[in-house]
């Protein structure tokens, strides 16, 4: 893509882990966002912990003002996830300068395809390069119920 999706002047995007705001980007997802609402300090630090992190930062204060995740072999695929601009820095450009990182620092590994979901931001997203699935007959998906882990599992049937 040949866009120019740069960060406003005064903040910075990191792929260190250890710059990561774990406790900040808990308080954004499990309060404000839809997908994560009511989301477990201890789930959310697993998925820090397994993903490729992406956070926006004032180059001032230091503070992290947007973030991503990111589920990926660095290979073949990625899921982008997470995706979250605190609202006092909406509508700078924030948002789509940091998924436009996310892209090119994936297009450097040569995968074959990004995916991600979203109920509401689809425009955002198209501009740079997503679209909906060419054939979603094709795909499938796998849900379980929320479940905390070590909780026992309840089965049905005859046990014996």
């Amino acid at each position: 893509m040949t866009d120019d999706f740069s960060l406003p002047d005064g903040y910075e995007i990191s792929t260190d882990p250890d710059r990561v705001d774990a406790e900040r980007v808990h308080r954004w997802l499990s309060t404000d966002a839809y997908w994560a609402i009511g989301r477990n300090r201890a789930k959310q630090d697993r998925a820090i912990a397994g993903s490729l992190n992406f956070g926006v930062y004032d180059t001032g204060s230091g503070e992290q003002v947007a973030y991503a995740r990111v589920i990926t072999d660095r290979t073949t695929f990625a899921w982008l996830c997470d995706v979250y601009v605190d609202p006092s820095v909406r509508g700078k450009g924030v948002g789509t300068a940091l998924v436009a990182a996310v892209r090119e620092e994936l297009r450097s590994h040569g995968l074959r395809r990004i995916l991600l979901a979203t109920h509401d931001a689809h425009g955002v997203y198209a501009k740079l390069g997503f679209a909906p699935l060419e054939r979603p007959e094709e795909w499938m998906a796998l849900h379980f119920a929320e479940q905390e882990p070590g909780a026992p599992t309840v089965t049905s049937g005859n046990p014996g």
